[in-house]
Parts: structure tokens; sequence; C-alpha cells
């Protein structure tokens, strides 16, 4: 009961500091973020949202991403949106928040914050793209799954663990089962969210895809074989069910209304559903044959350079949004295979964000605003939750961000070694990265080595973040700005005398 209390006081919280009820259009989460659509920014008090104790910072996307962290998201959202509800029943229309009156003597991380929220805004701007629009809407549709993939991921590798020792002998096809249910129809669940996301009848596009899966398949013959059941998997049924939506649309625009609630779903699945077999089930088959031979080779023959650019430019990629591209490839991977060996290499990046921030600690003793925020979003650092860190300290400070990409690179290096070795490391769920991977990490020689690899990745991460950005983070302007008392460091680090609206009080909230 104490713990409902404590999530619905966070949801209590939060709200009249995003514009109240009425102002909130739309209410979802992932792993970390809950994610809202507001219809007045304007109306969100940055600076008091940031003081709230369980707010780690936030995201300003398509959406408005307020970070709690893992496992706590997933417990505030439904108090949230409980209280949204009430709210909305209770009051018209929200009132205009009253803007933070601005410090008289800034601090040192909140001017780092404020250049965090600049560049995030920014980011936002560049990414209004058609492309990176796309990519959005590709996360949106794999997302929610993640949670499934997690639970079902652990479930097969304490079941792997429970056949390499003989264990429980009788209880382990009861959890093969359970972890392999979702992942035998995982299309079906892909094309519902995609209907759902570009606009069409979710559950039109859940049938489609399921003909993916459906073991009679394997009686038609396409291209001049013999269909298999599963054959083009998530990209199958993603392709299928964008299909159904168009087919759909096309039919709500021609077919009379008095016709339109036999013809429209049945036109829909049969034009969609007959396109799928014939033809999207073999190529997507071949694209994601191609994309799971194409890591193996990768990581097996150019294994240590690949990791040391996969995990050197991930930061980036996420800065960019270009790393919901990967989504797609990673749940392909763990279709094939059971496991991902992207995501391990990928992890690296918030080891070396990690190692970075760690290391501006100790370049900046003489700021306590700053090494507050550190020691603040340190452990959920560890945890795989790296945009505290990221916003708060180390990409406003510039330099720190690149070392922070060296320490990846590193430990992806590191990575990739071993599977060039032929010691594969890999994830069977998306999402969780740092030491939260730990218990969906999966390989093929034993759950041992792989926890061993995984393990020196992260240390060498955290190594290489912290030399790199120890010796070569900080140029002497640099540790000039910033290495004083908080109380100093206010002038030299507000250059523009003019007020910003984007400053947010970073220390306790990060």
């Amino acid at each position: 009961m104490a713990t409902e209390d404590k999530n619905r006081a966070t949801a209590a919280a939060i709200l009249p500091l995003v514009g109240g009820a009425a102002n909130v259009s739309s209410i979802a989460h992932c792993m970390t973020r809950l994610r809202l659509g507001l219809h007045d920014r304007s109306l969100v008090q940055d600076d008091a949202l940031k003081a709230v104790p369980a707010v780690m910072g936030v995201v300003e996307d398509d959406t408005y991403q307020i970070v709690l962290g893992p496992g706590t998201v997933a417990r505030v959202t439904p108090e949230f949106e409980k209280l949204v509800e009430e709210g909305k029943a209770e009051a018209p229309a929200p009132s205009a928040a009253p803007s933070s009156a601005p410090s008289a003597a800034p601090q040192t991380a909140e001017e780092l914050a404020a250049q965090g929220a600049e560049m995030r805004a920014a980011r936002k701007a560049k990414n209004a793209t058609p492309f990176k629009l796309f990519l959005r809407r590709i996360a949106n549709i794999f997302v929610p799954l993640i949670p499934a993939l997690i639970g079902c991921g652990i479930i097969a590798g304490l079941n792997g663990l429970l056949v390499n020792l003989g264990w429980l002998t009788s209880v382990t096809p009861a959890l093969a089962a359970m972890a392999s249910g979702f992942m035998a129809l995982i299309a079906v669940f892909v094309g519902y969210n995609t209907a759902k996301e570009f606009g069409g009848t979710p559950i039109l596009g859940g049938a489609v895809a399921a003909i993916i899966v459906f073991p009679g398949v394997a009686n038609i013959e396409a291209f001049g074989q013999k269909l298999s059941p599963g054959q083009g998997g998530v990209l199958g049924a993603l392709g299928a069910a964008v299909l159904a939506v168009y087919v759909e649309k096309w039919c709500r625009r021609w077919v009379p209304e008095a016709l339109d609630v036999l013809v429209t779903p049945t036109l829909t699945v049969l034009v969609s559903g007959l396109v799928t077999i014939f033809g999207l089930m073999y190529v997507a088959g071949e694209v994601s044959t191609a994309i799971g031979d194409f890591a193996n080779w990768l990581l097996s023959n150019g294994g240590a350079g690949a990791g040391l650019i996969l995990g050197g430019f991930f930061l980036p990629l996420v800065m960019l949004g270009l790393h919901q591209a990967l989504i797609p490839i990673h749940t392909t991977l763990i279709e094939q295979q059971g496991y991902t060996v992207l995501l391990p290499i990928l992890a690296m990046a918030g080891a070396g964000q990690v190692g970075a921030a760690i290391a501006t600690y100790f370049r900046l003793p003489r700021n306590e605003s700053i090494r507050k925020t550190i020691k603040s979003a340190l452990p959920a650092g560890f945890l795989g939750v790296g945009e505290p860190l990221i916003y708060g300290v180390s990409l406003p400070l510039g330099r720190p961000f690149i070392t922070a990409c060296v320490g990846g690179a590193f430990g992806g290096a590191f990575v990739g070694f071993f599977n060039q070795l032929g010691d594969a490391v890999g994830s069977t769920a998306i999402g969780p990265s740092g030491w939260a991977l730990f218990p969906l990490l999966d390989g093929n020689h034993g759950l041992g080595a792989t926890v061993a690899i995984y393990a020196g990745g992260l240390v060498v991460g955290y190594l290489a973040g912290f030399l790199a950005t120890y010796f070569f983070g900080f140029s002497k302007e640099l540790l000039a700005e910033f290495n004083v008392p908080q109380e100093q460091a206010a002038p030299t680090a507000t250059p523009d005398p003019a007020p910003t609206t984007t400053t947010a009080k970073a220390p306790a909230s990060v």
C-alpha cells in the first residue's frame, strides 16, 4: 500500500507541472520514460518538474518524455492516467502555469541542464524529417512489445540454466512454453501495433500478420518453394499490416456505407493476405535471413573493428534518433537466433558514459553542483539509463561526450573481439542495458562465459571512458570555467545576461 501511495504521490506531483489534466492529450510509457502528448508546451514548469525526487530528467522529442527509470515508470503511469481522467472530469481547462522565478545566482549544473534542454529542442527540430518521423513510428510499434520480450527472455535464460544443470526437469518444458509462446506469435502483435500506428483497424492488421505464423502455410508454394510458418517474421508482419491499412483506407473511400461492415474487412484481409502469402513472406524471409547472416559475418570476421564502430557511434545515433532503425533488426535476430548479438555491443556506449561522468566528478573537485548531479545520476547510469548524464553533464560540456564515445568504442571492441573468436554474446530481449542486461544475456558457449565477456566489456568501457575523459576531456579553458565553487561559477558560465526559458534545476532531479 505504501508503494502505491508513493507512486500516486509522484503522479500527483507531476500532473500540475505539465499543465494539468486538460493539457495532456496522450499518455504512454516505454522502459524508462513517461511519454506525454501536450496541447501547450509552454504550460510545463521545467524547473519544478525536474525537482520532483522521482524524476531523473526530461527529454523533449515528438512527445514530452519524463525519465522515471525502469520499474518506476510502469507503476507511476497507471496512477497518472487515473489522475488525468479524474482531472478532465472535474476541470474544463488548464490555467497558465506561473513561470519559475529566475534564480539570483544560477548554479553551474543548472547552466548545463539549460544547454542540454536547448540541444534537445534543436534535435527535436532536426528530427522532424519524413525519415525520422518514420523511424519514430517504427519505435512506437516495437516499444510496447519490450516488456513481454524482457519477461520471456529472462524465463528463457532461467530455463536454459536449469536444463544445463539438469535441475527441475519436470518444470523446464513449462518454462520453455512460457518463453517461446510470445515469440511464436510476435508477428501478430507487430501487425496489430502497425495497423494502429498507421491509422488502420488494429485487429485487421493482426489478422493479416497471423497468416505468417499459421502452420497451414507449409502447404503453399510460392516462388518455386514451399513456405514455412513464420517465414518473413516481424518484417513480413510489418509490411503486411501496412498494406492492410492502405487497402482498408481505400475501401473506406469507395465502398458504400451500407456495405462497409461486410466488404471492407473482407477485402482488407483477402487482398493483403494474398499479397503476403505470394510475395511478402518470401521477400521478407530473404531480407530477414540476410540480416542474420550479415550480423554473424560482420562479428565473425571483423568483430573488434565492428564493435569499435558500433560502440563508439551509438551515442551519436541516439542523439540523432537513428537508433530506432535498429529495433526491427534486434527483433529479427532474436526471432531467428534466440538473441541479438548487437545489443551487448551497443550497451557499451552507456559504460563509456558512466566512465566519463566519474572522470568529470574527479576533474571538477571544486564544483559541488555538477558533482551532486553526477552522484544523483550515476546509479541510473549503471543500470543503463543514460539520459540524465548525457543531457545534464557530458553533452553540454562537449569534450566529455566525445570521450564517453571513446569509452563505448573500446568496450564494444572488447565484446566484438570475443565474438570474432567464436564466443557470441547476445541478449534475449531489447530495452535494458548496463547492469540491467545481465539477466537477459545468452550466447553459444554457456552462461558463465557470456556473463564474463559482457562484464569485461563494461569494465573496459568504464576504464576507457574514465581515462579518455580525465586526460583529454577538459581543456584549460573548460577547467577554468567550471572547476570553481558554485557561487564563483555562475558569472563565468553565463556569458549571455539575457534570461532563458529553458533553464532547469538538475542536481537533485537528474
